[in-house]
């Protein structure tokens, strides 16, 4: 039998040799391509819309991912904004009253169905995602209301811009009268600086305070004063809440549609009016039960026969004088003038009698 040809040793080893680079050359790709996924999931949180136009009355999904799990999240259409720029004039440009909240997931990403409304400044509109509680993350998405008029953004100030420079805090304390109710009062100071190159003069401040997701009710307060540019100022604004407020508030200070400044505010419990109220709980049941006993005895019919049987009853001094101890009359009313005891009676007089006590004048 005929031997086999035996296989070179080139021969045996150029699979393995290939099937080597094939995983190397996998392994490089993938390599290659690892960086950028990573770039990409740390972008931030993203959003995603099912449709990009609709019109009043419909409603679009909206899909975030990359969030905070379990962040709660507002969802607002918004006019006069754009994803590179974000909302110009804040809050004020969205639709709030058809606005969404939303809680993300263990894994960041949420769904939620957003119904489509005009929103009160012309488009260019985005769908705002914007975090509630905890810190700022916010992400919009281009989107367009049909019908609704569409104007060119304001452009950017060139001017003066601030910025806040020092910490900000709350001044001030309660007195006797918020603990009974008045409004809490304190004042929100903090150090700004002009970064701009033009003097901000007066600046109009927005200031407000928030209580858990309700979002904060905005007041306007001019500073008068000028802040030059390279310059710092200290700004001082007052705040008040509303009467009998009480918790955990949230004091925000905006300025040319961005916040400058957020400050925490404990606001204790008026515990004057828990007393006032647990003191008319007491007090007004204790008057309550004295009219009516007042109405009672009003209305209490008079108890005639009790007082017919006190008029025939003989008055105590008089039955003893008249059954006193020895059945003897008026010798046992007075016992010092007993006739044992009485003074010796004149002569030519006769000795009283027990029947002379009973005898009348005309008899005598």
């Amino acid at each position: 039998m005929p031997p086999k040809p035996s296989t070179p040793p080139l021969a045996r080893t150029a699979p393995r040799a290939v099937a080597a680079l094939v995983v190397l050359a996998l392994l490089g790709l993938g390599c290659a391509l690892l960086p950028g996924s990573v770039a990409s999931a740390a972008d931030g949180p993203t959003v995603r819309l099912s449709a990009a136009q609709a019109g009043q009355g419909g409603s679009v999904t909206v899909k975030g991912a990359g969030w905070r799990p379990g962040a709660l999240l507002m969802v607002l259409i918004c006019g006069r904004s754009n994803p590179g720029r974000g909302v110009v004039g804040g809050t004020d440009s969205c639709a709030n009253a058809e606005g969404r909240a939303v809680t993300t997931g263990k894994d960041g990403a949420f769904s939620k169905k957003l119904p489509v409304a005009e929103p009160p400044v012309p488009c260019p509109c985005v769908v705002h995602v914007a975090t509630v509680t905890g810190a700022k993350e916010r992400a919009d998405a281009a989107f367009r209301v049909a019908g609704h008029p569409v104007k060119p953004l304001p452009k950017g100030a060139t001017g003066g811009r601030l910025a806040v420079l020092g910490g900000t805090r709350l001044e001030g304390s309660s007195g006797l009268l918020t603990w009974f109710g008045a409004p809490p009062q304190r004042k929100l100071v903090l150090t700004v600086g002009n970064t701009g190159s033009e003097p901000v003069e007066d600046p109009v401040f927005r200031i407000g305070a928030s209580h858990g997701v309700f979002a904060p009710e905005w007041e306007e307060q001019r500073w008068q004063g000028t802040v030059a540019p390279g310059g710092k100022a200290r700004i001082e604004l007052p705040v008040e809440l509303t009467g009998g407020a009480h918790g955990d508030y949230l004091v925000s200070l905006r300025f040319g549609g961005e916040v400058l400044a957020e400050q925490p505010w404990d606001v204790g419990r008026p515990w004057g009016v828990t007393v006032f109220w647990l003191l008319l709980c007491v007090v007004v049941p204790a008057a309550l039960f004295r009219v009516g006993m007042v109405i009672v005895d009003r209305l209490r019919p008079p108890r005639r026969v009790a007082s017919a049987r006190r008029r025939r009853r003989p008055p105590s001094g008089e039955s003893r004088g008249r059954h006193g101890a020895g059945g003897r009359g008026l010798g046992a009313a007075l016992p010092w003038f007993t006739p044992d005891a009485a003074p010796p009676a004149p002569a030519g007089s006769r000795a009283p009698s027990p029947h002379d006590a009973r005898r009348t004048p005309d008899e005598n």
